[in-house]
């Protein structure tokens, strides 16, 4: 299996540059795999699709201002990118540096007028352990200097606008470099209306990483390597996906994070296990699902890991027939972009 087997043709200028006007205001395409049917909808209908007594599981995870502008102290610009905490005890970071010249241990930062830092270890591809000296709350001061990580697809600087619409409105838990995107499509007035269906609505954390958007480096899909994230799954939530899968209910991803966490946390007698943990899941054609059983997400980029996920659950045909036809009608890609919900999967899709 070749990662251009993911391959198809867009127009740059549907790479959706900025948000809906309206959060749910987006498009949504609905694909039916067992019908092989394509339907054309508005996600404020996204209700219609769900039935009482399903499970929908968000990733309450929030980004968080991770790009940091500075100086090394005895001069030179760098840019500091925030990756993920190393350690519970004080604020040591895997980061990404950009410079002249990479900082070698031992070098200090001056990261605006109110933060330091020191490089504690060197890495390849220039990765950095960095331990920022900080009184106080880190991620308040963050929200201060810190500058919010935009995809690089998205060819603009960040505007005010992205302070709040590169967040889901149930966002929770700090700690990720990039939106979970297909909750971005949400809205409090939408998960009433689920709720008051009978939709039970079950939140985890997986704190996306920079690893969303690197590209695949590999020409075989199965040597690609997933970049670890960190997870939790409470308790609540394990408890009510797992009496949904015994009684014979639907359980619904929110995004394809939740989908890898939740597939990643399955023990062999097929329940769901809470707690927390570091995951670098890969999904791709081939792979059987035992929990989610439809899923609602963005468009992703071409030969992406995230459209290998999505042509494992509906069938990689059709999924690029989908795409095509979403080129075609004119929908909004990537991140800003419009919505697809995926249903009566066939869980030996491929």
């Amino acid at each position: 299996m070749y990662v251009t087997d993911f391959n198809y043709d867009l127009p740059q200028e549907l790479i959706a540059q900025h948000p809906c006007e309206q959060r749910d205001g987006s498009r949504l395409m609905v694909l039916d795999c067992q019908a092989e049917k394509i339907v054309s909808d508005h996600f404020r209908q996204v209700d219609r699709y769900f039935e009482q007594g399903d499970v929908l599981v968000i990733n309450d995870t929030r980004v968080i201002p991770a790009r940091l502008l500075g100086c090394k102290e005895s001069g030179g610009k760098v840019e500091v990118f925030l990756v993920r905490k190393l350690a519970e005890e004080g604020e040591c970071w895997l980061c990404l540096t950009r410079a002249s010249k990479g900082p070698r241990p031992g070098t200090r930062l001056l990261l605006g007028d109110q933060l330091t830092a020191t490089v504690m270890e060197g890495g390849g591809d220039g990765y950095r352990h960095i331990r920022f000296d900080v009184e106080g709350d880190f991620l308040s001061l963050l929200d201060k200097i810190g500058r919010l990580p935009l995809p690089p697809y998205i060819d603009r600087e960040p505007q005010g606008e992205d302070r709040e619409r590169y967040q889901t409105t149930f966002s929770s838990r700090p700690g990720a470099v990039a939106a979970p995107t297909a909750g971005l499509h949400f809205t409090p007035e939408i998960l009433d209306k689920l709720r008051a269906k009978g939709v039970i609505v079950c939140p985890l954390t997986l704190h996306v990483g920079l690893g969303t958007f690197l590209p695949v480096r590999v020409d075989n899909v199965e040597e690609h390597r997933m970049h670890a994230e960190a997870y939790c799954i409470p308790d609540e939530t394990a408890v009510q996906v797992n009496r949904a899968k015994r009684e014979g209910r639907r359980v619904i991803a929110l995004g394809t994070t939740v989908t890898r966490t939740l597939e990643f946390s399955v023990d062999p007698q097929g329940e769901l296990q809470a707690g927390d943990g570091m995951t670098d899941m890969f999904i791709y054609p081939g792979y059987r699902f035992k929990i989610v059983d439809a899923l609602l997400t963005n468009f992703h980029l071409p030969q992406s890991t995230l459209l290998m996920l999505v042509s494992a659950l509906a069938g990689r045909e059709f999924v690029l027939q989908a795409y095509r036809q979403a080129v075609e009608e004119r929908y909004r890609f990537f991140s800003y972009g419009d919505c697809m919900l995926i249903h009566n999967v066939i869980k030996e899709a491929s």
